[in-house]
C-alpha cells in the first residue's frame, strides 16, 4: 500500500486547510521543496500534491505553485501526483511533460464526465486519476467551494465504467480536522465501484494506517493508498512509522523508484 505525504500549495508555500476552508488555513513551510526532500528522506516514494490556486482560480499563486513543482521534480527522485484547476487536456499534457506521475481531475470529471473517457483514450488510465471529494455523501466541486446532488458512489461507478481506475477519495467533513479517516466510506466506495481507493481526510494516528491495512486485505485490489497530511506536519507521528506498516513486501509501491515514463520538456 502507498503512503502518500501531502503538500498542499498555496501561493508558493505548504499549508493546510480545514475542511477545504481557504478561510482556515495554516501555514506549515516556506520552502515546499525542503518539505518534499524530508519526506523522501523519510522513504517516502509518492507524494500528493494540490495546487490550491489552481482549484481556486488564482493565476498568480498557481504559477507559484507550478514553480515549487517544478523545483521538486528537478532535485528530487519521487513520484508525484498532482491535482488542482487540471480541467483541460492541455493542463493533463502540461503537468505529465513537466514530470508528474500522474494527475488528478475533480471539478472537470463531475461536470464534464463524458469528456472522462476520451482522456482515458488519450493518456492511459494509469496517468488519470478522479478524485471523489464528498461531503454527506456528494461530490463537491471548484476547491470544494460548490456542493453538487451527485451520489459520491454513483459516480465513482459511472467513472469506473468510463476506464478511470484510480480516485482519491476524500471525505471533506474530516479533512484537516485530526478526527480519523473515514475508512467506512472508503471501504463502500473500494466494493461498490471497484476503482484503486486512495484514502484522504482526517489520518490522524497510526490507527488509520492500521485500519486502511485491514481494508485492503479483504479488497486487496482494490485500496491503493493512503494521502496524510496535517498528522505528518504537526509531528502526530513519523512517516517512517506509517512506510513500516504499509510495506508488505519487498517489491512494495513505497519502495522509491522513477517510472521511466517520465519525460521532461526541452
Amino acid at each position: 500500500m502507498i503512503i502518500f505525504p501531502a503538500i498542499d500549495l498555496r501561493h508558493g508555500k505548504c499549508v493546510r486547510l480545514l475542511y477545504g476552508d481557504p478561510n482556515q488555513q495554516t501555514t506549515y513551510s516556506d520552502n515546499p521543496l525542503a518539505m518534499a526532500q524530508t519526506f523522501v528522506e523519510a522513504g517516502a516514494a509518492w507524494l500528493h500534491i494540490v495546487n490550491l490556486d489552481g482549484a481556486f482560480e488564482d493565476s498568480a499563486g498557481a504559477k507559484q505553485n507550478h514553480q515549487a513543482i517544478q523545483d521538486i521534480l528537478d532535485n528530487l527522485d519521487v513520484s508525484i501526483q498532482v491535482g488542482g484547476g487540471i480541467r483541460t487536456a492541455t493542463h493533463i499534457e502540461n503537468w505529465l511533460e513537466l514530470g508528474v506521475t500522474r494527475v488528478i481531475l475533480g471539478t472537470v470529471a463531475a461536470e464534464n464526465p463524458a469528456q472522462v473517457a476520451g482522456l482515458i483514450d488519450r493518456f492511459g488510465p494509469d496517468k488519470i486519476v478522479v478524485g471523489i471529494d464528498a461531503k454527506a455523501g456528494k461530490v463537491a466541486t471548484r476547491g470544494w467551494q460548490d456542493l453538487s446532488e451527485l451520489d459520491a458512489i454513483r459516480f465513482g461507478q459511472e467513472m469506473r465504467a468510463m476506464g478511470v481506475t484510480h480516485t482519491v477519495y476524500t471525505d471533506i467533513s474530516r479533512d484537516g480536522a485530526l478526527t480519523g479517516s473515514n475508512s467506512a466510506a472508503s471501504k463502500k466506495m473500494a466494493e461498490a465501484t471497484k476503482l484503486r481507493v486512495i484514502i484522504s481526510g482526517g489520518v490522524a494516528s497510526l490507527d488509520d494506517i492500521h485500519q486502511a491495512m485491514a481494508i485492503k486485505s479483504e479488497y486487496p485490489d482494490y485500496i491503493e493508498g493512503v494521502i496524510i497530511g496535517r498528522a505528518l506536519y504537526e509531528g502526530k507521528f513519523e512517516l517512517s512509522q506509517a512506510l513500516q506498516i504499509a510495506k508488505t513486501s519487498k517489491n512494495d509501491s513505497n519502495l522509491r523508484s522513477k517510472p521511466q515514463s517520465k519525460t521532461k520538456k526541452a
